[in-house]
């Protein structure tokens, strides 16, 4: 048997092995391969401006438009998770059976909280892999998404958890002081955390009695008009004295800004002294629509207030209690028999 020449490397992560009759044919292999590598043709690959997953998250996060995003944080800490996982893979071995496997790891994994991953944030962490392939292919710089034909896990988002009155009376009781004024406005608004902790003093009309918010305030891009509730008139008066229209925010805790950390940490707390279990603070938006509802405003002004697009929406905030369903039953009178 006569002798062979081999040629046996790795490209873009891959290995290959091919065997020649003699090392002359090796050698123009070999040579041929190296060229298509330096000129990025080799496995048909097209020009690509990116090889592995960190250096596409890099480009990400580094674009203008996106660090302007009101979801820049949140994209930002999709990404940290992602790369955990992506990090060291080359683009063209992510396949969508790849990332199925990472969502079938996150939902086994728990929270900073300890709790059970929630599928809503796998599905926003995955959202946020999609929208990084699609912004490269529109920039011409990859091919090929692998995520498309990927579905979400399946979310259950509604929530049936109001604050009774009772809970509410301990709830402020047990907040701080600088918490008190935010507790409130989540409580009589239904502004959703995000419009309350960026609300400057300029949206903030104490003499007509309106929280007028813009459109770049909101989550939905529409501006919308909030009536403050006479409890929530004096409190919003303290936060604002002293404070002239120009100034950053309208809530303050040691002469910073109130933040999302602050937020999460004081709620918290307060939820522990109170002994009230399994209360988030978005569930103040809940909680206020309800009230507004039992009170007997229609749908209309409340989803003017409350800024919801949609009736299906709406209504997952609405939750008809035991006490109002007594009321379809008319209470029997009995008369006693004639003698």
């Amino acid at each position: 048997m006569g002798k062979s020449w081999q040629c046996d490397f790795y490209a873009y992560g891959e290995r290959v092995r091919r065997v020649f009759p003699n090392k002359k044919d090796a050698a123009a292999y070999e040579g041929k391969i190296k060229a298509s590598i330096r000129e990025n043709r080799y496995f048909d690959v097209k020009q690509e401006a990116f090889q592995t997953f960190k250096e596409l998250s890099d480009w990400y996060l580094s674009l203008e438009d996106v660090k302007r995003k009101k979801s820049f944080k949140r994209d930002r800490a999709s990404i940290d998770k992602l790369r955990k996982f992506f990090g060291t893979h080359f683009l063209r071995h992510i396949t969508s059976s790849l990332i199925s496997e990472y969502q079938t790891k996150r939902m086994g994994e728990k929270s900073y909280r300890g709790q059970a991953t929630r599928p809503a944030t796998v599905n926003r962490e995955v959202a946020c892999l999609r929208t990084m392939f699609n912004k490269a292919i529109r920039d011409g710089k990859l091919e090929r998404n692998p995520t498309r034909g990927v579905k979400f896990l399946k979310e259950n988002n509604e929530r049936e958890r109001v604050l009774a009155p009772e809970e509410w009376e301990r709830y402020k009781g047990e907040c701080p002081s600088w918490y008190l004024p935010v507790a409130v406005t989540a409580y009589r608004t239904a502004m959703r955390k995000s419009e309350i902790i960026n609300m400057v003093p300029s949206r903030i009309d104490l003499k007509e009695g309106f929280i007028r918010l813009k459109p770049e305030d909101t989550k939905t891009v529409q501006g919308r008009s909030i009536p403050i509730h006479p409890e929530l008139m004096g409190i919003l008066g303290g936060a604002m004295e002293g404070k002239g229209p120009s100034l950053d925010r309208v809530f303050y805790r040691d002469g910073k800004p109130v933040g999302l950390s602050h937020i999460r940490w004081a709620h918290d707390s307060v939820c522990n002294k109170a002994k009230i279990e399994d209360f988030n603070f978005h569930d103040f938006r809940h909680t206020c629509i309800n009230n507004w509802r039992k009170e007997g405003h229609d749908y209309f002004r409340i989803m003017a207030a409350s800024g919801h697009k949609t009736m299906s929406v709406f209504k997952r905030y609405n939750m008809v209690d035991e006490e109002e369903l007594k009321g379809l039953v008319k209470p029997v009178q009995l008369t006693p028999p004639p003698k």
